[in-house]
């Protein structure tokens, strides 16, 4: 489904407006409930009801709870194209992991009962201010790892891609993005291969063992 763009800005030479910031959103209160004795970090003041499986079966789990059990749970990965360049993000450091790390252009977990496909528009507008762009289904990958603080991901992941248009308007939510930019995927695999540590472990997994996946495979749109 393609929806109305939001702002035109100011186009650059390059056809693609500047990036601005905005002021974060505050969440929608339908899908949050309060939690006033979490930390007092911005993810954690909310709780927040993901799709987990617990002894075989999914049901909705606290994703705080989720990644301290290391319970496997469903997530969507975004990645916005722009030609043979893909957007990339460095999370936030309020982010209650990696925070400071660049990984893709939106990963982030379904609420429950929540379409993949939705997920996907929803946080791409919450997280860069993206709307306007047509996401395509590439497939599902799972993977297992260690993101620090004491914390597992093990995601079932739909993995989108989306396409970029002159314009799209870049408006980071100043809670959840640090800064973004452009980069080919050769250049992307080289940084990835020299500097890992600047890297969310996903993002290292995405490129070790699916870019084909994420890209397309060479000769493919």
């Amino acid at each position: 489904m393609v929806l109305r763009l939001k702002g035109t800005g100011r186009a650059t030479q390059s056809g693609f407006p500047p990036l601005r910031f905005r002021r974060a959103k505050p969440p929608c209160k339908t899908l949050y409930i309060p939690d006033p004795d979490t930390p007092q970090r911005p993810e954690t003041t909310m709780t927040i009801m993901i799709p987990a499986w617990v002894d075989g079966t999914l049901q909705p789990v606290d994703k705080l709870d989720a990644h301290e059990r290391g319970l496997r749970h469903k997530a969507v990965s975004v990645f916005v194209m722009r030609g043979d360049e893909v957007l990339i993000q460095r999370r936030a450091l309020g982010k209650y992991h990696t925070p400071g790390l660049w990984a893709n252009t939106c990963c982030t977990h379904p609420f429950w009962d929540e379409a993949a496909d939705t997920c996907a528009l929803r946080r791409l507008d919450d997280e860069l201010g993206i709307i306007g762009v047509t996401t395509r289904h590439m497939g599902q990958v799972e993977y297992r790892a260690d993101v620090g603080g004491g914390m597992i991901e093990h995601e079932v992941v739909e993995i989108f891609r989306a396409e970029a248009t002159p314009q799209m308007t870049l408006v980071p939510n100043p809670n959840e993005v640090m800064d973004t930019r452009w980069v080919g995927r050769p250049q992307l695999i080289q940084e990835v291969a020299e500097t890992p540590e600047r890297f969310t472990p996903w993002m290292r997994i995405y490129l070790d063992q699916h870019a084909d996946l994420v890209f397309g495979a060479a000769g493919t749109p």
